[in-house]
């Protein structure tokens, strides 16, 4: 039987850290918690997943790619080690098996949600890479990934920001990683995940402590 989670893209989704509801995986000391999701074991599917320390996943092909941030810990596979605040992109066909140290890892992960045409492989570490002035003042962007209408980028808002109104043409997903984030719906404290559809709008700002987000557009 599929599974169906927040699967009508139309409509918004704010789930705060108080909603999240973390299930065991297939494979021991795995756990997820699911955010949105078409499909049963293999599915279209967005989430948090995390590693106990030492825990294994078992090998897999990416049939519809994968594009993950690493949240806490370091994740691991035969390739490399991705610490804290890497940013990975592995297109259709690639393959790996997660292997996680003595730190543990907690990702937010997208599967199967990649073009066919979008091949570009990336391992991108956020830490050292560099920061660009966004559209107003207190407002720095790290592009993370282009392809056709989809964008993917870290946003920083300095405290007490102030951003205009505007529509998210091809709807808009967001996770706050640091601070809070607040618009004319809401308060979006760290670990909070939306998904606004196609054509919606709203007028972001910050407060006193500031966000920092990982922010995803043009691809609903």
């Amino acid at each position: 039987m599929t599974t169906r989670l927040n699967a009508d893209f139309e409509q918004p989704v704010v789930i705060r850290p108080e909603d999240y509801q973390w299930l065991d995986s297939p494979m021991p000391g795995v756990q997820r918690m699911m955010l949105d999701r078409i499909g049963d074991e293999v599915a279209r599917a967005t989430s948090l997943v995390r590693y106990a320390p030492f825990s294994e996943f078992s090998p897999h092909t990416h049939d519809g790619g994968e594009e993950f941030l690493v949240l806490e810990g370091t994740f691991a596979d035969e390739h490399q080690s991705y610490p804290k605040g890497s940013y990975v992109r592995n297109p259709i066909g690639t393959a790996h098996q997660p292997r996680i140290g003595e730190d543990g890892a907690t990702i937010f992960v997208k599967l199967h949600q990649f073009d066919k045409a979008d091949q570009q492989q990336k391992v991108i570490n956020t830490h050292t890479q560099p920061w660009h002035q966004g559209l107003v003042d207190g407002l720095t962007v790290m592009p993370l990934h282009e392809f056709q209408t989809e964008h993917v980028a870290l946003v920083k808002w300095a405290p007490n920001t102030q951003f205009k109104p505007h529509r998210h043409w091809g709807g808009e997903e967001i996770l706050v990683l640091e601070g809070t984030f607040y618009d004319e719906h809401g308060v979006y404290p760290k670990g909070t995940w939306l998904r606004s559809p196609h054509l919606s709008e709203h007028t972001p700002f910050t407060k006193e402590d500031g966000a920092l987000i990982y922010v995803k557009t043009g691809h609903l």
